[in-house]
């Protein structure tokens, strides 16, 4: 929940001129508050960024104040959509059942859902990693096309904590779940903690594929330097 459309503008201003030094075949992806979608799809369009919602609704239209719909999301030019962020799970009651709810209705709209799945600190030092992530997987991916979708690991003792995962560690993570899907090249990213001093060693790792960015990715010089990693 960060910057208006004013701050957006500003922010956009000063970030699409580091594009020009990045690599084609990167793909660049901001998903803005909902009030930010409109006008930052109109300045956006003739670049290589692409707009992404950090939330869907399941249904396409009803009583159901405070959502978004797909349609509402697709007009205006949206083309990914993050669906089952830790924090909307720890703070706003979503579960493995929304959630799946959720990728379904974002696949029915064209959008690509970018899934997160991750642990808390109370499991991690439980030793309950790879079984929480598992469980997760195996309840969100019903139905779920998985050509069409992105996962995203955070770890949620990493996440705004200043604790980054270890890349290898990160690494591992990411391979197990690539290991546990049916279309091995989904692309998997890592978030928590991500920064501008960690990023090459985060991307040198063989599994992960990218990274979604919290706090890093709100000032154009900071996030402009994880676009272009080395």
């Amino acid at each position: 929940m960060y910057k208006t459309q004013e701050e957006s503008s500003e922010f956009l201003q000063g970030f699409i001129p580091k594009l020009e030094q990045t690599p084609k075949d990167r793909e660049v992806v901001l998903c803005s508050p909902f009030t930010d979608l409109g006008s930052m799809s109109q300045t956006l369009q003739g670049t290589r960024v692409q707009l992404g919602s950090q939330n869907i609704h399941w249904e396409d239209s009803g009583a159901y104040t405070g959502e978004i719909s797909g349609s509402m999301l697709t007009e205006i030019g949206v083309r990914y959509v993050i669906v089952g962020h830790s924090e909307r799970r720890q703070y706003f009651g979503e579960t493995d059942e929304t959630v799946n709810k959720r990728l379904l209705a974002a696949q029915r709209h064209g959008l690509i859902p970018i899934l997160c799945v991750g642990e808390t600190k109370q499991q991690k030092d439980a030793g309950e990693t790879e079984a929480v992530i598992s469980k997760q997987l195996t309840k969100d991916l019903i139905d779920v096309k998985q050509q069409q979708l992105v996962i995203a690991y955070e770890p949620i003792w990493a996440i705004g904590t200043g604790d980054t995962c270890e890349a290898l560690q990160a690494n591992r993570v990411i391979g197990l779940i690539r290991s546990q899907l049916q279309v091995a090249d989904v692309p998997i990213q890592y978030g928590g903690s991500v920064k501008p001093n960690n990023i090459d060693e985060i991307m040198a790792q063989p599994e992960i594929d990218g990274v979604l960015v919290g706090g890093a990715s709100l000032e154009p010089e900071s996030f402009g330097r994880i676009v272009n990693y080395q």
